[in-house]
């Protein structure tokens, strides 16, 4: 019988059904990086079940050599697996290899689970050349008024990273005739302006600006 590679190990270690077994696992795999980890991390992110030990997953990725990882990674971007999808696009923006913008297709960025889609619109506007601004902001654009609070916010955010270069379709998106995708640019522009500014709070106000434009003007 031959003695496991420490590759076999790590694996067996992040199997444990104890979620701090994992935890210190993956810590161990970053404080002592090994080319021959990368392909184990990368399969347990696809399927770890613990927010804290998918967060060091992707920790202990960030500390191997870039020129590993991002080639590992990117093919995860089209996988069947959702959380192998948003986990990924996840790693790749903290890593921040320009390369990994090429993954984040239209497809990727209108990706029907809201967790993957508000991984890749936070990597997408992280990542985005500066020739593409603004066709990523066009992109962006087909997202307005999506999902819940946390979606939304998150797309707003992600029009703030991009900056002043996605203003025109933020403006227009606002004239939209569609209430709900109005409101969320309006929300928008509240968050590009004042990037500290409160989600919540900006788009009560969006939604009051929209509800005054239906109002009969006075006479």
């Amino acid at each position: 019988m031959t003695d496991p590679t420490p590759a076999d190990r790590l694996r067996a270690a992040l199997e444990h059904s104890d979620a701090s077994a994992r935890l210190q696992a993956a810590l161990a795999a970053g404080t002592r990086p090994d080319d021959r980890y990368v392909d184990v991390l990368v399969a347990r992110c696809a399927v770890e079940s613990d927010f804290f030990v998918r967060d060091m997953l992707t920790w202990a990725l960030t500390r191997h050599d870039p020129a590993r990882t991002v080639p590992a990674l990117l093919p995860e971007v089209g996988s069947e697996i959702p959380q192998a999808r948003s986990q990924a696009l996840h790693t790749l923006s903290k890593i921040g290899d320009p390369v990994a913008y090429t993954a984040i297709t239209p497809a990727v960025l209108r990706d029907r689970h809201p967790e993957v889609a508000r991984a890749a619109w936070r990597t997408a506007s992280g990542l985005v050349p500066d020739d593409q601004h603004e066709s990523l902001a066009d992109e962006l654009s087909t997202q307005f008024g999506r999902g819940d609070h946390d979606t939304q916010r998150s797309l707003s955010r992600a029009f703030a990273a991009i900056g002043w270069r996605a203003e025109s379709t933020v403006e227009r998106a606002a004239a939209s005739p569609y209430d709900v995708v109005s409101a969320h640019a309006r929300a928008t522009a509240i968050i590009m302006d004042d990037p500290d500014a409160d989600f919540a709070a900006a788009a009560v106000e969006a939604r009051r600006l929209v509800a005054q434009r239906a109002l009969p003007a006075e006479d």
